[in-house]
């Protein structure tokens, strides 16, 4: 944009009434209080002698951007808008409804700019000295992901409890138009215009953008939309390259130009944490100050009753053992629509981790059945394998010793693929990164070289094509019982386990170990507590296997059988006191 040769224009602007106006690429004036665009075009002086003059007036901006190479001017927080959108569509690729991205992502991510002072609000705070008045009327209407355009708007319309915004709203987004830069407002150490100041910038109480916080975003707008995607799928999908993480820039539009302070921010090198994602959620949700979210019911796949059926068909057990999750879960008191849904302005606002508390009450009822002591699981096995070798037109018994092997088996060899996979991904992305552009032409040349001995390499090691990317599933692991080669065990019974005594059914095992010496021994008097270092093997198995199944630390999952354990026992034990203070009571 040449300001100069806009200085001719003395008119003053429809919606700021300012008089400063620059040129954009197609020779239009535009103001650069407000950035509205006229019709006007620049005039043009003596065209019967230079027949050509407005030809070249047109095509002047678009000449000296093709010459500096500086792109379009854009802020970071637009950059991390355009990944919102990549994201919101991966999403809606996945089988999500539409509504997510055009109403409760886009409603969301409106609200963080409001509280984070970067649009609909009356004062942005922009780093380039270059502050845009705020229309007030007469938005022009735009489609948030056609472009990553920086929303301004005079005031953000209050948050719908429902989490949708009117059509109205959705028809009058005004945008932040993207001029081409200048040499003198361009910044010289990063492509955006505030990348320098962005990177070093600690504001208390803001919640700093980051490309992990856009994943918290995205689980934020599942959880209200309340849709069939854990936390634990989300960060699997992104893995599996289903959805935009790693290098997600490079799909930023040519014009937006990455470099210098740029790298840091969009730069990604290790894959998303779980407990990370969470708790950046956690902090997302409390800061946008979001109501309540939509109740977390029996219905609902979120629920730990839905979700222990899908990780017990997942891992290959019985179907028998859901009604004793289903009991845990009960008792525990963790199915109740208070405890399982997201309120970010309670006074602890907390979230729970769904998939792992599903997974933390199946291990904690295999706990209950066979005690994982590398002792009365494999008697109780002895016992099955020999009723199911003289019955062998009844309902077959559950054989742990054979479920452990072949579970073990399918573990084993889904864990190498997946190391296999993780030792052969490319970090480096297409599109390169560099600090400056003096040092493009050998970023360019670098990455030439990589691509070409990648492709030598792998002509040397596999002949073979290497195989595309898979298509995305709730599940890993299946099971089926038309499967000769492996058995499925949905079917089989628990009767080896379970007694019956009057109407209801009671575990053989007796005893129980804690996985915690957090909390008081005397809830029961036959739980023994081990240490970590003494944990039998089939119970570090079934950690690892369920820790692989959602991407966890065996940690994390450990913590949480902890919890699990501590409210079972804390029932069991207000129950005993109960039953003993009625018996005193009948005495007196």
């Amino acid at each position: 944009m040449d300001l100069e040769e806009a200085e001719e224009f003395k008119e003053r602007c429809s919606q700021c009434a300012a008089v400063s106006w620059g040129l954009t690429d197609e020779g239009k004036y535009y103001c650069t209080s407000c950035h509205n665009v006229t019709e006007r075009s620049q005039e043009v002086i003596n065209t019967d002698l230079i027949p050509n003059t407005q030809i070249k007036a047109l095509n002047r901006g678009l000449k000296k951007k093709n010459n500096s190479e500086k792109g379009w001017d854009w802020y970071v927080c637009e950059g991390f808008q355009n990944i919102l959108c990549q994201q919101a569509e991966a999403l809606k690729n996945l089988g999500i409804g539409p509504e997510l991205k055009n109403d409760v992502l886009h409603n969301f991510w409106k609200r963080y700019l409001q509280k984070s002072k970067q649009a609909y609000c009356k004062n942005p705070v922009y780093t380039t000295g270059r502050k845009p008045t705020v229309l007030e009327d007469n938005r022009s209407h735009s489609d948030w992901a056609s472009e990553p355009e920086l929303l301004s708007d005079v005031s953000c319309p209050p948050f719908l409890e429902s989490g949708a915004e009117s059509q109205s709203d959705i028809h009058t987004r005004k945008p932040f138009p993207v001029s081409k830069a200048s040499q003198s407002e361009t910044s010289v150490c990063s492509g955006s215009l505030d990348g320098v100041e962005y990177s070093q910038r600690k504001e208390k109480g803001i919640v700093k953008m980051t490309v992990p916080q856009t994943l918290a975003f995205c689980y934020l707008s599942l959880l209200w939309q309340r849709e069939a995607i854990t936390l634990s799928d989300l960060l699997r999908f992104v893995e599996e390259d289903h959805i935009p993480y790693i290098n997600a820039f490079q799909h930023f539009p040519e014009q937006m130009k990455l470099y210098g302070r740029d790298r840091g921010i969009f730069g990604i090198e290790s894959w998303p944490d779980y407990e990370d994602i969470y708790k950046k959620t956690i902090e997302v949700g409390t800061f946008l100050d979001l109501p309540r979210f939509p109740d977390i019911t029996e219905d609902c796949y979120l629920h730990p009753n839905i979700l222990c059926m899908k990780y017990l068909m997942e891992v290959n057990l019985p179907d028998e053992m859901h009604n004793l999750t289903c009991h845990v879960v009960k008792m525990t008191g963790m199915g109740e629509v208070d405890f399982l849904t997201f309120d970010p302005i309670a006074k602890m606002a907390k979230t729970v981790k769904y998939d792992v508390q599903a997974v933390a009450i199946i291990v904690v009822v295999l706990k209950l059945l066979f005690l994982l002591d590398d002792n009365l699981e494999w008697s109780l096995s002895n016992l099955a394998e020999k009723h199911n070798e003289k019955n062998k037109k009844d309902k077959p018994w559950f054989d742990f010793r054979k479920w452990y092997q072949i579970m073990k088996k399918a573990f084993d060899e889904k864990k190498q693929k997946w190391e296999e996979a993780r030792a052969k991904y490319l970090w480096k992305s297409e599109k390169p990164l560099y600090y400056s552009f003096v040092d493009k032409p050998v970023a360019y040349k670098k990455r030439e070289m990589v691509v070409n001995l990648q492709k030598q390499f792998s002509t040397l090691v596999d002949s073979t094509a290497t195989a595309g990317k898979k298509s995305p599933s709730s599940f890993q692991f299946n099971w089926t019982e038309e499967d000769t080669d492996r058995t499925c065990f949905h079917g089989h019974s628990l009767q080896g386990v379970l007694k019956e005594k009057g109407q209801s059914l009671l575990t053989k095992n007796s005893l129980y170990w804690l996985s915690t010496q957090k909390f008081c021994r005397c809830y029961c008097t036959h739980v023994t507590t081990y240490e970590e270092s003494n944990y039998s093997l089939s119970y570090q198995f079934i950690l690892n296997l369920f820790s692989f199944l959602l991407r966890i630390k065996t940690s994390l999952l450990h913590e949480e059988v902890s919890l699990v354990e501590k409210k079972l026992f804390e029932k069991k034990y207000s129950v005993t006191k109960k039953k003993s203070r009625s018996k005193k009571a009948r005495r007196h």
